[in-house]
């Protein structure tokens, strides 16, 4: 499998664990969405609550800190029809670590079960789904808990 995921360390301490979890996470995202065969990686920033908030801010007008932003690429239908050889990011998922943390602890699961549910939930935003109407909703919720029981991190 090509490679699939850039990750940068944002104002935290680089983590082979973070690395592993979010990669394992990614791989079955890719491959559940069919998305192996092209030429399509993403960028996963961790960072902290502050750095968030800013980026909240500068890109949503949004000023408080979050768990979890996404930055789609692609419209939906363009992700359908892709197909280049080159390398382009699909889209950039923004994770907060100490928010991680904190909602690991207040929904009584694993540190690992909840980033992995945040690039889970990020990666199915950059690829075109959302949570606005509750039809959209429960084809997302539905989505994001298949792979997380594929690799072995579901309530």
């Amino acid at each position: 499998m090509q490679e699939i995921l850039e990750i940068e360390y944002r104002d935290i301490k680089e983590n082979t664990g973070f690395f592993e979890i979010i990669k394992k996470t990614l791989e079955t995202c890719f491959k559940t969405e069919g998305l192996c065969r092209k030429s399509l990686y993403v960028n996963v920033i961790l960072t902290t609550p502050e750095e968030i908030r800013k980026i909240n801010k500068q890109y949503r007008d949004v000023d408080s800190a979050t768990d979890v932003l996404s930055f789609p690429m692609f419209e939906k239908e363009e992700l359908e029809n892709y197909n280049s050889p080159v390398p382009e990011v699909l889209g950039d998922i923004v994770i907060s670590i100490e928010k991680v943390k904190q909602q690991a602890k207040e929904y009584g699961h694993s540190f690992e079960r909840e980033l992995a549910y945040m690039v889970v939930h990020g990666f199915y935003h950059i690829v075109g789904y959302d949570h606005m109407e509750e039809e959209e909703k429960n084809i997302m919720r539905q989505k994001e808990e298949a792979v997380l029981e594929k690799i072995g991190l579901k309530r």
